[in-house]
């Protein structure tokens, strides 16, 4: 019998370099805020003062919003892929269907194709926040997102270096038409950023054709100094009282848990209590978030006399502080709940294999990993969990690889 075709989705969704590190930034921050509900509301909503701080700009400052919001709408996404029908498919949109600012709320949607393409996972990678406030460039920035995509690969695959100058922004520019220049003031630089800030390593690679550079290619790793395993996943987190008013309230899974994690469930709950106590809040969830960012208090009234400029400072200063919270509790989270399910995903690897050899071959697997362990606390867990010891993990990982170099490449 024929086996069946093996579909593969390769994350090819490509985003034109010409936004700049503002707008790019908040095409990130828009995406992870409607990431919950992508595909199943056509509308996405944020304060628009927030999503400001969370960018990093002033929030006074709506001229900015709108030319940035204007530039995503005009900004084009593309891909070309397989589809699930082992097909290959071609296709472009724009980043944002639509925006519009009113009533101090950012509201946006994404063409029904490019959403189910950005919710899928196996197409489409969201960008940690906390990581990509550390980019001080718009090219390193694009750089990371076009490889961050294909992080499960180990590589982006050959681009032509037309497609790459496109990538980066430059492809109307005659001075980067030389590699020259390209590789000195974009390659070079966006790849040392990417490296220095960020949780992957790239090494560039090229191919010629004659003397000229005619393809580029980047090899792409994890960045050991961000690994991370033994840290709560927040399911416990979910189980809690709070979290299930924030949720019946309207809040999403994600802000709820980065609320409770920034502010404490004694907070929040004030702060709920508080919301409930006004009556008659038409957005409710708006009101929380506000309530949360500047730290209203029951005693606050409407008539009260005007805040100074002090206590607005303050307030700002507080609120951008808040965003930057929320922001690393969500990276931590992201990044704590990929590596225990690449985790878990390695172990159930090694167990199968090792209970696919032959009795002998698994009492000398096992007696070999057992001499080199020093600890009596990690034989004795050895010996309890075998190949699913989680204290172990790491050293069974590397005595696999050490059999069977290709072990993990399809996790």
């Amino acid at each position: 019998m024929a086996k069946a075709a093996v579909k593969k989705n390769v994350a090819a969704i490509h985003v034109s370099g010409k936004l700049t590190l503002l707008q790019r930034k908040m095409s990130n921050v828009l995406l992870l805020n409607a990431y919950d509900h992508l595909i199943t509301r056509q509308k996405h909503s944020i304060d628009a003062r927030t999503l400001c701080l969370m960018i990093g700009y002033n929030s006074n400052d709506m001229e900015t919003l709108k030319d940035a919001l204007r530039s995503l709408a005009e900004t084009l996404a593309e891909w070309d892929m397989l589809n699930e029908q082992g097909e290959q498919e071609w296709g472009v949109s724009a980043l944002l269907a639509y925006a519009r600012l009113r009533g101090g709320v950012c509201e946006y949607s994404y063409s029904p194709a490019l959403a189910e393409k950005l919710h899928d996972p196996k197409v489409f990678a969201l960008i940690n926040l906390n990581i990509q406030r550390r980019f001080t460039s718009g090219h390193a920035l694009a750089l990371y997102e076009n490889c961050f995509r294909f992080i499960r690969t180990g590589s982006t695959g050959w681009w032509p270096i037309e497609l790459f100058r496109r990538l980066m922004g430059v492809d109307g520019s005659t001075y980067y038409e030389s590699f020259k220049q390209l590789n000195a003031k974009i390659i070079k630089p966006a790849v040392t950023e990417v490296n220095k800030n960020s949780d992957i390593i790239l090494t560039p690679e090229f191919r010629r054709k004659g003397r000229a550079v005619s393809e580029i290619r980047f090899l792409i790793r994890e960045n050991p100094q961000l690994a991370m395993f033994d840290i709560d996943d927040g399911e416990g987190m979910r189980s809690s009282a709070i979290y299930k008013r924030l949720i019946s309230m309207g809040v999403s899974d994600r802000l709820a848990r980065q609320w409770i994690s920034e502010h404490g469930e004694d907070h929040v709950r004030g702060k709920l209590d508080y919301v409930e106590g006004q009556g008659g809040v038409k957005s409710p969830v708006r009101y929380l978030a506000a309530a949360l960012r500047d730290d209203y208090a029951a005693q606050d009234t409407d008539d009260a006399a005007p805040p100074s400029p002090e206590a607005v400072a303050n307030a700002a200063r507080r609120a951008q502080e808040a965003a930057q919270a929320r922001d690393a509790a969500a990276q931590r989270e992201a990044e704590v709940a990929q590596a225990r399910r690449v985790r878990a995903a390695r172990l159930a690897k090694v167990r199968a294999v090792a209970e696919s050899r032959d009795p002998e071959t698994q009492r000398r697997d096992q007696q070999l990993f057992l001499s080199r362990l020093d600890a009596e606390l990690e034989r004795a867990d050895f010996a309890r969990q075998g190949w699913s010891s989680a204290l172990n993990a790491r050293a069974i990982f590397a005595f696999w690889e050490e059999i069977m170099p290709d072990i993990f490449s399809d996790i």
